[in-house]
């Protein structure tokens, strides 16, 4: 009987840190040999962190990740290892590759075959394909190793390997988290391990990077499709699983027409690899297989949140973060959010009143603020803006009060904000969600202001979901009741609604999902029962807002379809679908 002992080292890195990075590598190793893992699994890119981005191209950054490896390889023994890091080849082609580490060694260097080129994936332009595959023999037992994008393909490495009769495939990535992709991830897996017949471990990254969050939520299925184990989501993990390879040799089926449907252009030749390890045989007790739970949608989408805005703070060393407390849903969010992700004392709030702030307005902000327990201070705007006023009347004597007014309030709390930024060090966080963003209903320079937006991706009708899911934890609502049953409002102006410009957001968000995230024209979105009128209206306010999206902070992707990295459209642009 063979019993293979796998452990998945779901680790967050950060970019760039190598030497870092390498620290946290040699002690899951320790962690792995302390539970008498003979074989410990590491994410994509683990030395270098992911996505590593134009560092690739720097021929010292690579010559330095290659000498971690080194570095690292020379001090693993009694185990063995696999870890993501950037190869280089002859000709110095670079690759995106996992190093096989065993006995004091690096044994070999699988290169990703398939590189994604689309979405927030650009790895066309930093690597070369491999044009390898090997299976590595580990006291007997047949493992190939691949390097995520790999394994979504049905006629890439996964069916080649099938054919070899590999007893297990270990899949290491830094798969970025969307909503909605984990359950596609797990019903993918169990559909690639029931066809086949193979054991399949999938360890995925941990972590935010900028715009990125990472879910860990590593699996293994064994070779009937039955999930044996998986890790916790949005936290760095250890996950240890025993697999009988025994069992799943006993059980394959070897299907006779396997070679009708591959696809001859995606097969690599297979070259068996042996490692010096052995199995562990004796002294260890069996491993309980530990399947952690689903959180729920909304949970999930919090949890991302709140990990990315913690990485961010965290690995560009700010000491706190501010932002701009309005009594509004947005901001209470994110300040919710920041709490939850940094703590309290990190967290520091500014109120800034005008003329047109509400009684009810302030009394929110600051009932937020004591139930979080941050620190908030009151900032009037309203003798500034009549200094704003005052330069500007004879210039626009003429002309009668309109945005432009509205708008240098905004400005004003951004210059207010950013002025705290440069004095005491904090990351102002910008509180647009996603329909402000995608419409241009959001002042450049003013709300937009900031060093990163929290809940860019997120749409309105979801901030309220989120902020009603925050208030069900715990033993009161943190958010108070006011602020999700009042009309939204800017409050630049007397008896300002947001429907003064907008579409209800119920009506909105789903106008905005159809033509930015699911790409649908005009014409298919009037199909599905809209309005023309309102359609066209929002594509039009879509597409003339280009100028703004690219000039606001980088913010949390959680849709299949964000802004920025997932959507690069030219500002310039004359074309319209209606």
């Amino acid at each position: 009987m063979k019993i293979l002992r796998l452990a998945l080292a779901q680790m967050n890195s950060t970019v760039g840190d190598l030497r870092g990075n390498s620290r946290k590598i040699s002690e899951y190793i320790r962690k792995a040999k302390r539970c008498q893992a003979d074989l410990v699994a590491f994410p994509e890119l683990v030395v270098t962190g992911y996505p590593p981005e134009d560092l690739v191209l720097k021929r010292q950054f690579i010559a330095d990740n290659i000498s971690e490896v080194e570095r690292l390889s020379s001090a693993i023994q009694d185990i063995t290892a696999i870890i993501g890091f950037v190869d280089e080849s002859r000709g110095k082609n670079i690759h995106n590759a996992a190093a096989i580490v065993s006995d004091r060694k690096i044994i070999d260097s699988y290169h990703k075959i398939i590189l994604p080129n689309y979405g927030v994936f650009d790895e066309h332009r930093y690597f070369i394909a491999g044009k390898r595959l090997p299976l590595y023999d580990f006291d007997g037992i047949k493992v190939g190793v691949t390097v995520c994008e790999d394994i979504w393909h049905r006629n890439g490495p996964l069916h080649t390997l099938s054919r070899s009769n590999a007893d297990i495939i270990i899949n290491i990535n830094a798969s970025p988290y969307e909503r909605g992709k984990p359950q596609k991830r797990e019903e993918m897996l169990r559909q690639w391990a029931a066809e086949k017949h193979f054991v399949i471990a999938y360890l995925n990254a941990v972590g935010g990077q900028d715009e990125l969050v990472f879910d860990g939520f590593s699996m293994v299925y064994d070779h009937t499709g039955n999930m044996i184990a998986r890790g916790k989501q949005f936290e760095e993990d250890l996950l240890v699983v025993d697999i009988d390879i025994g069992a799943a040799r006993k059980d394959r089926k070897v299907k006779k027409d396997i070679s009708a449907s591959v696809d001859k252009k995606s097969t690599k030749p297979v070259q068996t690899i042996s490692l010096p390890m052995r199995l562990q045989k004796s002294g260890r007790r069996t491993v309980r297989p530990r399947v952690s739970p689903f959180l729920s949608s909304t949970e999930e989408i919090y949890r991302a949140l709140m990990l990315g805005t913690a990485d961010y703070v965290r690995k560009n060393d700010f000491p706190g973060v501010v932002i701009g407390l309005s009594g509004g849903i947005d901001s209470s969010l994110v300040a919710v959010l920041s709490v939850d992700a940094i703590g309290k004392e990190r967290v520091n709030g500014l109120f800034m009143p005008s003329q047109y702030t509400s009684k009810e307005s302030r009394e929110d902000a600051f009932a937020l603020a004591q139930n979080l327990g941050i620190s908030v201070k009151e900032l009037p705007i309203d003798g500034i803006f009549d200094g704003y006023f005052k330069v500007l009347k004879k210039e626009f004597r003429e002309y009668p009060p309109d945005a432009t007014e509205e708008n240098l309030q905004a400005r004003i709390r951004g210059n207010l904000l950013m002025a705290f930024s440069n004095k005491f060090g904090w990351l102002v966080l910008a509180t647009g969600n996603k329909s402000e963003m995608s419409v241009g209903y959001a002042t450049l320079y003013g709300d937009m202001a900031g060093g990163f937006a929290v809940i860019k991706d997120v749409s309105k009708t979801l901030v309220y979901d989120l902020c009603a899911w925050r208030n069900s934890q715990g033993e009161y609502r943190v958010i108070p009741n006011r602020v999700l049953r009042k009309e939204p409002t800017a409050e630049l102006k007397h008896d300002q609604r947001d429907t003064d410009t907008l579409p209800p957001y119920p009506e909105l968000d789903p106008i905005l999902k159809a033509y930015i995230e699911d790409e649908m024209s005009f014409e298919d979105i009037r199909k599905i029962g809209f309005q023309d009128e309102c359609t066209q209206k929002v594509i039009r306010m879509i597409d003339q807002s280009e100028y703004k999206r690219r000039q606001a902070p980088p913010g949390i992707k959680i849709s299949g379809r964000a802004f920025g990295r997932d959507r690069r459209f030219p500002i310039t642009n004359k074309y319209r679908s209606f």
